[in-house]
């Protein structure tokens, strides 16, 4: 199973998740693609398996992801302040993976409908969403 967690800026996120994946599903490694470097060390740090940086680390390996996990934007061109480009965009779309985002309401990205939560309570989500695709995987 090959889990992507994707994240920018100063990889917050991309932090706490891999924090709260690994503690849920120590089983499974986990794979860091950071937009810049501090993301992808934010990230490492935490605990992800395998780690690197920029836009072709991020399309090499969404071609064949069973699972990607990050912020809403990193389905939009230019999103997380210009550090999602198009082609990194396009092929976390047209990755065959589940894709899980988190409704970060940022750089002109809303989700109409959805609660505002804190970022911690969206992390809670996102593992839970992740444990629940391996379980229907593996039965």
């Amino acid at each position: 199973m090959k889990i992507i967690i994707i994240d920018g800026q100063g990889g917050k996120m991309g932090k706490m998740l891999v924090e709260n994946l690994k503690k849920e599903l120590p089983g499974y490694a986990l794979i860091a693609l950071g937009t810049n470097s501090i993301a992808t060390a934010s990230m490492l740090k935490a605990g992800a398996d395998f780690g690197a940086t920029g836009e072709n680390p991020v399309v090499f390996n969404c071609h064949d992801a069973d699972i990607i996990v990050g912020p809403i934007g990193i389905v939009v061109a230019n999103s997380l302040m210009g550090e999602i480009t198009p082609p990194m965009a396009l092929a976390v779309g047209q990755s065959r993976a589940q894709k899980i985002l988190i409704p970060v309401a940022k750089c002109n990205n809303t989700v109409v409908g959805v609660k505002d939560l804190p970022l911690g309570e969206y992390i809670h989500l996102a593992v839970r969403q992740v444990k629940e695709f391996i379980g229907n995987q593996e039965t």
